[in-house]
């Protein structure tokens, strides 16, 4: 019998949102999800459904409006922000970065959290780095600077950094916005291929639901405020994509595994 990977990371009865003038403003609720080593996982719903602000609370950089978030079965919430990074890498969309760095630069950003404070790299330091350019085929370009690279390109330089940073979860928002199915592609596989030869946890967020259908190994669909959690050929057979976009204009042809407007 194939041995079941364990839960890395989990939630229960989950809620996130916001809260404005003391009111809070829900936006996915009661949510139980699991994440496990060597997964690659993605979450998907049409615009506003709230892909990000899920992902964010799970990533410990919003706070819940309720449920509890667990990390190897401790809560997160009560983990040091050392502590967290240590456990878990983030990429998001639109992060304030020097393109004036090196990617080599970059990448050694990600071991931040295991650095003295005069920030020296030691060897181990250097080799989870050598290891993360290698990973993301990026040794051509080490020394060349980010506002040089193609958008393809620094979006393998931040998931170079955060395998740097060598965490067991990584959780990514968005990394294929801006970029051509080629280049998209090769991403969700880089993210398949990390997640399983590395055995790391990874998430990520993304409106490409038909290209990940066949990369992914999980899928968290949002659709009216809850989130569901399966493989994506039983997402498929649930029926859930066929009313995943309002007004009924868009079906979807479980055979070919694709969207059509109606």
């Amino acid at each position: 019998m194939e041995k079941q990977p364990s839960i890395l990371l989990n939630c229960e009865q989950l809620s996130v949102g916001y809260v404005s003038t003391s009111e809070e403003k829900p936006v996915v609720e009661n949510v139980n999800l699991q994440l496990k080593p060597g997964v690659f996982t993605t979450m998907v719903g049409i615009n506003g459904s709230g892909k990000s602000t899920l992902l964010r609370s799970l990533a410990g950089l919003q706070k819940p409006l309720a449920g509890e978030i667990y990390i190897d079965a401790s809560p997160l919430s009560a983990l040091r922000t050392e502590e967290k990074s240590k456990w878990l890498s983030v990429v998001l969309t639109g992060q304030q970065i020097s393109k004036n760095l090196s990617v080599l630069e970059l990448v050694a950003l990600g071991r931040q959290p295991y650095t003295n404070w005069l920030g020296k790299l030691s060897q181990e330091d250097k080799n989870h780095i050598e290891q993360a350019i290698e990973a993301t085929a990026l040794e051509q370009l080490r020394h060349t600077a980010c506002y040089a690279l193609s958008d393809g390109q620094f979006q393998r330089a931040l998931i170079a950094r955060a395998l740097a940073q060598d965490t067991p979860i990584i959780m990514l928002d968005e990394p294929t916005t801006h970029l051509d199915l080629h280049h998209k592609a090769s991403i969700f596989s880089l993210l398949k291929n990390i997640a399983h030869e590395h055995n790391k946890t990874i998430l990520c967020t993304t409106h490409d639901i038909e290209l990940v259908l066949s990369l992914c190994d999980e899928m968290i669909v949002i659709q009216q405020n809850k989130a569901q959690q399966d493989t994506p050929q039983n997402l498929i057979e649930s029926g859930i994509f066929e009313q995943l976009f309002p007004n009924n204009r868009i079906g979807f042809d479980k055979t070919s595994r694709r969207f059509f407007i109606k």
